[in-house]
């Protein structure tokens, strides 16, 4: 079962350009930056009511987000829903004939274990399983 969205994630060129309109016009309440290796990714999370929205910035050329951006423009990334047992949830998609980006959960923002559908398979939107740990 989806238990929520737990972001949408957009694409920035960079944080530190992009995060006063964040926190000083919409008012936001950043919750706190790290990097992610594995995306190749900095990203700062920001509160926004009962989600959250999450910041994208690429850390290196060949990162998805710089490729993104670099197609698209700055944006919105993804939509990430909220699970548990993540990897039950991938094998249930599959079995309906989603195709999976990734077929295993890898280690994402937030001591999260994440997963993208691919948007071929969703109407053209990128979605991301987000499992939180503990």
């Amino acid at each position: 079962m989806i238990k929520k969205v737990d972001h949408i994630g957009i694409a920035v060129k960079s944080i530190e350009q992009a995060l006063p309109f964040y926190t000083e016009v919409l008012k936001l309440h950043l919750l706190g930056m790290e990097e992610v290796e594995s995306q190749k990714v900095k990203v700062a999370f920001l509160k926004a009511g009962e989600t959250k929205l999450e910041l994208l910035e690429p850390t290196d050329d060949s990162s998805p987000i710089f490729k993104f951006i670099e197609k698209r423009g700055e944006g919105i990334h993804h939509v990430a829903l909220g699970v548990d047992s993540i990897q039950a949830r991938i094998d249930e998609i599959k079995e309906k004939g989603i195709q999976m980006i990734n077929h295993e959960p890898k280690p994402g923002a937030g001591n999260a274990l994440v997963a993208f559908m691919h948007p071929k398979s969703t109407g053209s939107v990128l979605f991301e399983l987000c499992e939180k740990k503990g």
